[in-house]
């Protein structure tokens, strides 16, 4: 046990020694929570809007002193016919129309160039409205969990998800790989400690750096972006702990085919960066992508830890209702595992 420990010991002080691995370690997670909690925003903001009615009601001038109060929209004038609104639509003069009819009902116009921010501007109108002023005749409609629709909701479990694996696969096996490239790899296997524990050993230091990580990422989340832990933090830690043991895992076995740092490194990025953003559910939701994507994203990891972090976060879910996500997960990790152990064997003999 205590040369278990001293391994572990000596993996943790060259990764202490490395200025550029924890810069990276520590300063990605700092950098890509403000990227996508600020500056990648969806939230809506200052959408151009113009007012089409034909006689200003004090119900109507009410609706539109709501709206221009928010601070989502910005009414920029008033006109008497859809034609005309249209025109300053087509010109890029408006974002979206308020049309009233004679009976005061209510119309949106939108431009729909980009489908999902129009439904958004929608959403976002309908929401206002309706807490001030429930006698239009508008749809009203409740959000739950978000009630503000902050982007930053969505961002923090799918940023999670993607610097977890990354972090622990790609730093893994590159640790693994570099003792490889320098021909100590055979030293530490022909120690007394046993080689998986020479493995093992070398992971501990990942496994309580990604901690420190996750720690760091719902501490901002919390306290930088404003975004409530609705969920168990110990069901938290829980679900994160078993998704760390799957990532090392994966870089168990990308180490284990790469003979180089830099495939190590090519094969981290093209086996889980790109899967991770395109096919994760982090950015386009997978219900709607393609049968064959979706088939595909079925065996991307971070997808069931994201949608598992999006309920306990956000929803505030109990474990139960994460049972599946935690399944799928937690074969994954036996399978991967298993056959890193196996080809690791191979490799020894």
């Amino acid at each position: 046990m205590k040369q278990f420990i001293a391994f572990v010991i000596k993996e943790a002080k060259h990764i202490l020694r490395d200025k550029r691995t924890m810069l990276i370690l520590f300063g990605m997670p700092v950098v890509m929570m403000l990227l996508f909690g600020f500056a990648i925003s969806t939230d809506v903001k200052n959408v151009r809007t113009v007012v089409v009615t034909s006689q200003m009601s004090p119900r109507i001038q009410q609706a539109v002193e709501r709206l221009a109060h928010s601070e989502y929209f910005i009414i920029t004038q008033t006109v008497n016919t859809p034609q005309q609104a249209e025109q300053l639509m087509r010109s890029q003069q408006v974002d979206m129309a308020l049309v009233f009819d004679k009976d005061q009902g209510l119309q949106f116009m939108v431009d729909g160039s980009d489908p999902n921010m129009a439904q958004q501007w929608t959403t976002y109108a309908q929401q206002t409205l309706a807490s001030e002023t429930p006698k239009l005749s508008t749809l009203n409609s409740q959000l739950l969990y978000n009630p503000q629709m902050r982007s930053a909701y969505n961002f923090v479990p799918a940023i999670m998800g993607m610097l977890l694996i990354l972090i622990c696969a790609m730093m893994t096996s590159i640790s693994i790989v570099r003792e490889k490239e320098k021909g100590t790899m055979e030293v530490l296997l022909v120690s007394p400690v046993r080689p998986l524990m020479v493995i093992v050993a070398k992971a501990v230091p990942y496994l309580v750096l990604a901690f420190g990580i996750l720690i760091t990422i719902l501490f901002m989340s919390r306290y930088v972006l404003g975004v409530p832990i609705a969920g168990s933090l110990l069901s938290i830690l829980a679900v994160s702990t078993l998704y760390i043991l799957l990532a090392l895992s994966l870089g168990l076995l990308i180490s284990n085919v790469a003979q180089t740092q830099l495939v190590a490194l090519l094969m981290s990025a093209m086996v889980l960066l790109m899967p991770v953003v395109m096919l994760s559910g982090m950015i386009f939701p997978v219900e709607s992508m393609p049968q064959v994507l979706q088939w595909l994203a079925a065996l991307v990891p971070p997808r069931y830890y994201i949608e598992a972090m999006r309920k306990l976060m956000i929803m505030g879910v109990g474990l139960d209702a994460v049972a599946r996500e935690v399944a799928v997960m937690a074969v994954m990790t036996v399978v991967l595992l298993t056959v890193a152990l196996l080809k690791f064997k191979q490799r020894l003999e």
